[in-house]
């Protein structure tokens, strides 16, 4: 038996509602942010049974001056604290080994308690919940080298030892908790492997900042509507290139959008990087090449000397800094720098999205609107002809075919 979950174990266990409609009337609430209030809770005893390798409410922050709002922390502990990577940059998919870190080595005093669908459809808190290790329960523990207040993992069928890698049940499953957490400011992110993540066992991140990240400010130019009601857009006027998923008529559309195209970079051996934001109904994907840079010296000394690694948190817009030079002197600029050296190139980009796109629509044609069932035929044909330059995405087809 693992450490995490000892013989005979007890958790608390919330057990969350599963609902067809992203804003399902069948949804019931909690009388109160209890998913919030369950986090925050468990995450403040761990503070005072001294788990967490530092004082993170101890670390200096502040909005960076300028049209975007960068938020920069200084953190000197973390990067002397954090565990080191123990495995290749190079490779997005690898193999789960046993003999690394895992979080089955982690203590079961970490683990803060299980989350799982719950059985009767309705919200539930079992307060004292047998560990059933059959099922391999989800599960959500500290972060114990935190970036902020609240900073905890979800870690998907904890005792499956899944790799680092998305599949559609772990991405729905971060979707609910962003969702039952109702909080805008709680936001959920995932590195894969060769975009900074540093643990090769399936985990998101999550934590509270009540500011809006960056990102999440930037214009964005719709490019499509996708099946499911998903509406797919590109990131404008930003350092780093990506693509924002939302909307869905249900929270599995959108899940499935995503994941789909999160397999698709996996499957290609491209880095990426996910933030889910306002509830779990708009998810930023975001390809990067940063640590290919690296690996070819292509990034300046002047940025490598900083430490900062660019993981979702930074390309989202909050700038951990490991030096107190670089948090008195941080800048827009100085932020924009950073992450223009972590975003693909626009050609490489829109390569990238081509590919998005071929793997998980199978047509791209050239006319924005998605007609009726009965008319798509026809109309698509008539989109060819009338010249328009907006692409859309068109469902329903199971042939792969791209017309230009």
């Amino acid at each position: 038996m693992r450490d995490c979950c000892l013989p005979g174990a007890k958790l608390p266990l919330y057990a969350f509602q599963k609902y067809d409609k992203v804003e399902s009337s069948d949804k019931k609430d909690p009388p109160f942010a209890f998913l919030e209030s369950l986090l925050l809770g468990e995450w403040e005893d761990r503070v005072e049974r001294g788990l967490f390798r530092y004082d993170v409410t101890a670390c200096s922050t502040k909005v960076i001056p300028g049209d975007y709002g960068f938020i920069a922390q200084l953190n000197e502990g973390r990067h002397l604290k954090k565990r080191p990577t123990e495995f290749r940059v190079d490779k997005v998919l690898q193999p789960f080994d046993g003999s690394k870190f895992n979080f089955t080595k982690v203590g079961q005093e970490e683990i803060l308690f299980q989350f799982e669908a719950s059985k009767d459809g309705e919200v539930k808190f079992y307060p004292n919940a047998p560990v059933d290790v059959e099922s391999s329960p989800s599960v959500v523990a500290i972060n114990v080298s935190p970036i902020e207040y609240g900073h905890v993992l979800l870690i998907p069928r904890i005792l499956e030892c899944l790799p680092q890698r998305i599949d559609h049940e772990s991405l729905l499953l971060a979707l609910y908790m962003a969702s039952e957490a109702g909080n805008p400011y709680f936001r959920l992110g995932y590195n894969s492997l060769g975009a900074f993540a540093t643990i090769n066992h399936l985990h998101f991140q999550a934590y509270y900042l009540a500011v809006p990240f960056p990102i999440e400010k930037a214009p964005t130019r719709k490019i499509t509507d996708f099946s499911g009601g998903v509406v797919i857009s590109e990131i404008l006027k930003y350092p780093v290139r990506g693509l924002v998923f939302e909307g869905g008529y249900s929270l599995e559309d959108l899940s499935n959008a995503v994941s789909d195209s999160c397999i698709c970079l996996q499957d290609n051996n491209i880095p990426y990087n996910v933030l889910i934001s306002d509830s779990g109904t708009r998810v930023f994907l975001l390809p990067q090449c940063y640590a290919e840079k690296q690996a070819l010296g292509e990034v300046s000394p002047e940025l490598l000397d900083t430490q900062v690694n660019p993981a979702v948190w930074e390309i989202s817009g909050h700038m951990v800094l490991k030096r107190k030079q670089d948090y008195e002197g941080a800048s827009e600029d100085n932020a924009w720098r950073l992450l223009a050296e972590v975003s693909l190139s626009e050609a490489r980009f829109q390569e990238v999205v081509a590919l998005i796109f071929e793997a998980i629509s199978c047509v791209v044609t050239e006319n924005v609107s998605v007609p009726n069932e009965d008319e798509q035929d026809v109309e698509d044909v008539d989109a060819l002809n009338n010249g328009s330059h907006q692409t859309a995405i068109v469902a329903g087809k199971q042939e792969c075919l791209v017309q230009h």
